[in-house]
């Protein structure tokens, strides 16, 4: 498995999974120019593995040095989950970014009803903190709640 910064060339498959079943349900339409866009914050990666575009992450950066912190996304194609997938893109991600960037601490937010993707943050070491009532709308306009988590970099579970 290797991130690898999104190019053009992975656009279209990414653009199918966000679209997939299992995916679909838990992230919003994306923008026109999804995944490509000239923010440089998120840090956006295609996931592949034996070379085809298995899955999508990003992060970003919060830099003040009272609350410096970073946060994460990320989805798979369904075809991979509960293979623990999941589990070796955060790890990867999440030591990038303690040993990469220095960052003391790690947040990721996501929906409170996503039980496999909360069951695969707690395994890489991300605790809940709270429950984010009415945190964000889905693609229908419902209200969802969200969960927030942390991970102290030294709490980060390597393997």
């Amino acid at each position: 498995m290797v991130l690898t910064p999104v190019r053009p060339k992975h656009v279209v498959r990414l653009r199918e999974l966000h679209e997939a079943p299992g995916i679909v349900e838990w992230w919003q339409l994306p923008s026109a120019d999804w995944p490509l866009t000239t923010d440089p914050n998120p840090h956006s990666f295609a996931v592949l593995v034996a070379g085809q575009v298995a899955g999508f992450a990003q992060w970003y950066g919060e830099g003040d040095v009272e609350f410096r912190r970073a946060g994460m996304d990320l989805f798979l194609d369904p075809a991979r989950h509960g293979h623990g997938l999941g589990t070796e893109v955060v790890r990867l991600l999440c030591a990038h970014l303690v040993d990469g960037h220095g960052y003391h601490r790690l947040v990721i937010d996501p929906d409170a009803a996503n039980a496999a993707a909360v069951a695969c943050y707690t395994k890489v070491g991300f605790r809940p903190v709270g429950i984010l009532r009415q945190y964000g709308r889905d693609r229908n306009g419902v209200w969802r709640d969200g969960l927030l988590m942390d991970l102290l970099a030294a709490e980060l579970v390597r393997s």
